[in-house]
C-alpha cells in the first residue's frame, strides 16, 4: 500500500487503519526481512540495500497478518510468515524484470538494468533460498511445504505465461489459469497460513485461501489494465512490457475474440511488431470495443467473489479490512 498513498487519492485511510490494527507486527516482519538478509561481504549488501527501493504495497505480508488477526490473533509465526511471502515475491519481481528486460521498478532501476541479468538471476536465487531457510526456523513441516509448494506453483505459471508468448489465440481460461498461478498463488497462501497460524480450522482456512486467490486474480487484471492503460509516472516502473513480450492479457483476449475479422488482423499485426507506440495505438481501438469494460468487469466480478468467501468470520476491523483492500484493489493507478 506504500507506493498506492502517494498515487491514489482516498488510500490514506486504508493505509491508516492498516497501521493501526497490524502496524507494530508489519513493522517486525519487515525489519525481520532485511536482517536475514545481511551479509559481511559489501559487493552483496550494495545489492540487498538496492532492495529497499523495491518497498511498494507489502499487500502479501498485509494480508497474512489481517487474515491473522481476523482469525483470532497474531503470533510470533504471523511475522515470520510475512516476512517470507515478501521475500518470496520480492525474488519473483527481480526475476520479472530480467524476464521483461524492464529498466524501472518502484521509479529506481530495476537490478538487471544496474547491475546486470546473471546478478538479478543470482539475487532472486538468494531471496528464494533465504525465505525457504527462514520457514524451516518455524520448526513445523506444514509451513515448509505449504511455502514451497506455493513457490513451484508460482514458478510453473511464469514457465506457462512465456511458452504462451506470442500465442494470439490465448483463450480467457488459459489467462485465467496462468495468472491464478503466477500471482494469485501466494496471495492465497499468505491468507491461509495467516489463518492457520491463528488457530482457525480447515474450513475457515480455506475460505481464506479462497478469498486470497479471488483476490489475486482481480489484482493481477486491474495490474494487466494498468500495462496497458497506467502512467510510467504513477506506476513507477517500465509499462508495455506485456505488449513488448507478446502476452495476451484479458483487454486484448476479449478484443480479439470479440473484433471483426480484419481489425483482429490488425491488431495481430500491431502485436506482432509491438514498439513504444503500441500502448498508444491499441488503447482506443480497447475502448471501442469495450474491452477495458470488459475487462474491469470481471475484475469486479473477482472481487464480489473474494468478499463472499469471508462470510465465515465474525464482523471485525481486520475482517472489515480485507473487504476494503479487495474493493481498492481494482481501483488502483499504481
Amino acid at each position: 500500500m506504500h507506493e498506492e498513498v502517494a498515487d491514489n487519492p482516498g488510500s490514506h485511510w486504508l493505509l491508516a487503519r492498516v497501521q493501526i490494527e497490524i502496524g507494530d507486527t508489519l513493522r517486525e516482519a519487515e525489519q525481520l526481512f532485511f536482517d536475514e538478509l545481511q551479509h559481511p561481504r559489501a559487493c552483496i549488501r550494495e545489492l540487498l540495500d538496492h532492495l529497499a527501493n523495491y518497498r511498494g504495497k507489502r499487500l502479501r505480508p498485509i494480508l497474512l497478518l489481517l487474515a491473522g488477526k481476523a482469525c483470532g490473533g497474531l503470533t510470533p509465526a504471523h511475522r515470520t510468515l510475512a516476512a517470507v511471502v515478501e521475500m518470496i515475491h520480492t525474488a519473483t519481481l527481480v526475476h520479472d524484470d530480467v524476464l521483461d528486460d524492464a529498466v524501472v521498478r518502484r521509479h529506481v532501476q530495476t537490478v538487471n538494468a544496474r547491475w546486470s541479468n546473471q546478478t538479478s538471476v543470482l539475487l532472486g536465487d538468494y531471496l528464494f533460498t533465504h525465505a525457504f531457510h527462514l520457514t524451516s526456523s518455524l520448526g513445523e513441516a506444514q509451513a515448509c511445504r505449504t511455502i514451497g509448494r506455493a513457490t513451484n506453483v508460482v514458478c510453473a505459471g511464469e514457465l506457462t505465461q512465456i511458452a504462451e508468448r506470442g500465442n494470439f489465440d490465448l483463450s480467457e481460461e488459459q489467462y485465467l489459469e496462468i495468472i491464478e498461478a503466477k500471482t494469485a498463488e501466494l496471495c492465497a497462501v499468505a491468507c491461509s497460513l495467516g489463518a492457520h497460524y491463528a488457530g482457525a480450522g480447515p474450513a475457515v482456512a480455506e475460505a481464506l485461501d479462497g478469498f486470497g486467490r479471488a483476490l489475486g486474480i482481480a489484482f493481477q487484471i486491474a495490474d494487466d489494465l494498468l500495462d496497458v492503460l497506467g502512467s510510467e509516472e504513477a506506476t513507477g516502473k517500465s509499462l508495455g512490457s506485456d505488449l513488448r513480450q507478446h502476452k495476451l492479457t484479458l483487454p486484448l483476449i476479449y478484443h480479439l475474440a470479440q473484433s471483426p475479422r480484419s481489425e483482429a488482423a490488425e491488431v495481430r499485426r500491431l502485436l506482432a511488431v509491438s514498439d513504444a507506440t503500441t500502448r498508444e495505438a491499441l488503447e482506443p481501438r480497447l475502448e471501442q470495443s469495450g474491452a477495458i469494460h470488459y475487462a474491469r468487469a470481471r475484475a469486479t466480478e473477482f472481487v464480489v467473489a473474494a468478499r463472499q468467501h469471508l462470510s465465515c468470520l465474525p464482523d471485525s476491523p481486520a475482517k472489515q479490512l480485507l473487504e476494503d483492500i479487495a474493493d481498492f484493489s481494482t481501483r488502483r493507478t499504481a
